[in-house]
């Protein structure tokens, strides 16, 4: 039985980048790209308005006010030079004009027939977005391995891309073993229960931006079993659920030996999921977890999910950690680190957890009443207040926007 980072780093030496394919700009959201992207030209292009108003040379001002002899729209460039004294409406995102280095905005001048007048005395170089002063040409914008978010997406755009290369994505075969499985919209008879895991493992894959693959339930057999592994070979990885612990009727890692697979570890020291193999198999990395519904959302969490980022070129791959202050006591009376679920907040003072109750490894309200993973060491007892580590387990939270 080897410990949770052991095991981490042990699937992570057998994780490789896949390929790469060319897509539009558009849809490389959130995609990595394995290409430094470099500036064609300066952006802005050109020095330009960045507000509606007048355009002047400032040093030429004398008195409060400028006749207006011309109008420039955003879209056209005037080449002759605005005469000192003299000024041109100018709309934002026009090229400012020969012979200007200032703008007045609409609302701090008085509008005269043909003259403007200041009701508030115009700062030189005021309201001039600068020639190059966002990009320079030849800067590397948007290095090799940077994850795409909505705003280097609208940079590429401004630089011209229209396709670029990012990893793809992976295909992740998500299979169900157990002769109790019933797919859902099934009644469950006694003895029967709802294949809810590999529902919960697909949305898991989508979340991790992966491409699920549902392959059905194996029932409760060494052929059968070796059948539908076999046949979730085309992914890029495959997930098991059930059947790996060391009952009569858990043939997975039998399987995945039968068929040539090499089982690099079998048990992690951990609470929920201690039941979990890592193999690989003709070269797929295959991982199979526990059955129960808790232990293997969260198994997944630790080991599929930084495996699916890795293979998609993602550098921080694992979910973020804080500390945070119990909220009630906490114990954990076994002797392997539990994974206690439970429902994180942020205030003032920094973060706060309190637990979700009834922490069976199969009762999965404990995770939809929850949104992190508090560790709870060995015999370790702890009183409200005390600070722990928890995992963070929402993409709000990972980007600070829940209070």
């Amino acid at each position: 039985m080897i410990s949770i980072e052991e095991a981490q780093q042990t699937i992570f030496e057998y994780i490789s980048p896949l390929e790469t394919e060319r897509v539009s700009a558009f849809q490389g959201l959130n995609r990595v790209t394995p290409e430094n992207h470099i500036a064609p030209w300066d952006i802005p292009p050109a020095d330009n308005s960045a507000m509606d108003g007048y355009a002047f040379s400032h040093a030429a001002i004398k008195g409060d006010r400028l006749r207006v002899t011309g109008f420039l729209p955003a879209g056209e460039k005037r080449d002759l030079p605005v005469p000192p004294g003299e000024a041109v409406k100018i709309m934002t995102g026009a090229p400012v004009p020969p012979g200007c280095d200032t703008v007045a905005p609409i609302e701090d001048v008085e509008q005269l027939d043909e003259w403007i007048r200041f009701t508030s005395p115009p700062k030189a170089g005021a309201h001039i977005r600068k020639r190059g002063e966002d990009i320079r040409l030849g800067d590397i914008v948007i290095p090799a391995g940077s994850t795409l978010r909505p705003q280097e997406i609208g940079m590429l755009s401004a630089m011209g891309v229209t396709t670029l290369a990012v990893h793809r994505r992976a295909r992740v075969g998500v299979l169900a073993t157990g002769d109790e499985l019933l797919e859902p919209g099934s009644t469950p008879a006694p003895g029967k229960i709802v294949n809810s895991n590999s529902y919960s493992l697909a949305a898991q894959v989508l979340d991790a931006g992966g491409d699920p693959v549902l392959l059905g339930i194996a029932p409760d057999s060494l052929d059968a079993t070796c059948e539908k592994i076999r046949g979730g070979l085309n992914a890029d990885l495959l997930v098991i659920t059930g059947g790996v612990s060391v009952g009569d009727r858990d043939f997975v890692k039998s399987a995945i030996e039968h068929l040539g697979g090499e089982v690099t570890f079998w048990k992690v020291n951990m609470k929920p999921g201690k039941p979990l193999a890592f193999a690989m198999l003709h070269g797929k990395p295959v991982f199979a977890l526990p059955g129960n519904p808790v232990a293997a959302m969260v198994s997944f969490e630790l080991f599929v999910r930084p495996a699916i980022l890795k293979a998609m070129g993602r550098r921080r791959i694992l979910r973020p950690k804080v500390r945070a202050s119990l909220l009630e006591p906490a114990a954990n009376k076994g002797k392997r680190p539990h994974l206690v679920r439970g429902l994180v907040s942020k205030g003032d003072s920094g973060y706060a957890v309190s637990l979700t109750g009834n922490q069976s490894s199969g009762r999965l309200s404990s995770l939809i009443q929850g949104n992190g993973l508090v560790y709870l060491a060995p015999d370790a007892v702890h009183a409200a207040g005390d600070v722990v580590d928890v995992l963070l387990l929402d993409r709000e939270f990972e980007m600070g926007e829940v209070s």
